[in-house]
């Protein structure tokens, strides 16, 4: 996979070419860039910016496809993270998707402003994001949950003679923590579930 995505055009328009002279007040310039707009400059910079296109070219592998979910994940984790760290805005969350102790309607009087609140629910959920594509770009995650590894018998037994297909023995069989495991992956699928739900509040 090979992407290159260029920055956003920037708009240059009658008031930001006022903006551009030189030792003139905030209100003058306001003036310039009203006049402008009303005159044929304004159709010019219009005509400009629609000639300008951002710079988009991906290539796809067809190795990038094999394991598809994992490779968006290896592209989705690092974006999440930079996002949570320049973000300058929440977006709104519904009172379902967060644990019953952050929801408003437990929250004690004065615990939270408004504003406070929906950063919190918004900070969750992203942190929840960040959790489930960490889980899904490590391939061992599982391995956590096994308590005891098990032994293949690869002896031979006079009743397997002649079978095509012989039957799988254990000489000590795996040991799992099954409720630790369902558990976890119940968390991965409800942390898809919400980078579905809010996928269109991601940007900043």
């Amino acid at each position: 996979m090979k992407v290159e995505i260029g920055p956003y055009r920037s708009w240059i328009g009658p008031y930001q070419l006022a903006d551009m002279i030189p030792f003139i007040s905030e209100e003058t310039s306001e003036k310039i860039g009203h006049w402008l707009s009303e005159t044929w400059v304004n159709n010019l910079c219009n005509w400009i910016d629609s000639k300008k296109e951002r710079k988009v070219k991906i290539r796809i592998d067809k190795y990038d496809t094999w394991n598809m979910d994992y490779t968006l994940a290896l592209i989705i984790l690092p974006m999440l993270k930079q996002l949570q760290e320049t973000k300058h805005g929440s977006q709104l969350v519904d009172e379902e998707d967060v644990p019953p102790h952050m929801r408003h309607s437990n929250a004690k009087e004065g615990e939270y402003g408004n504003d406070n609140w929906i950063h919190y629910k918004w900070e969750w959920v992203l942190k929840e994001l960040i959790w489930t594509f960490e889980q899904l770009v490590d391939n061992d995650w599982e391995n956590q949950y096994t308590i005891e590894e098990g032994e293949l018998d690869f002896d031979d037994y006079p009743e397997d003679e002649g079978k095509d297909i012989t039957p799988v023995r254990w000489k000590k069989e795996y040991k799992i923590d099954y409720d630790g495991l369902r558990a976890h992956q119940e968390r991965i699928t409800n942390g898809l579930r919400l980078f579905g739900k809010y996928y269109q509040g991601l940007w900043d």
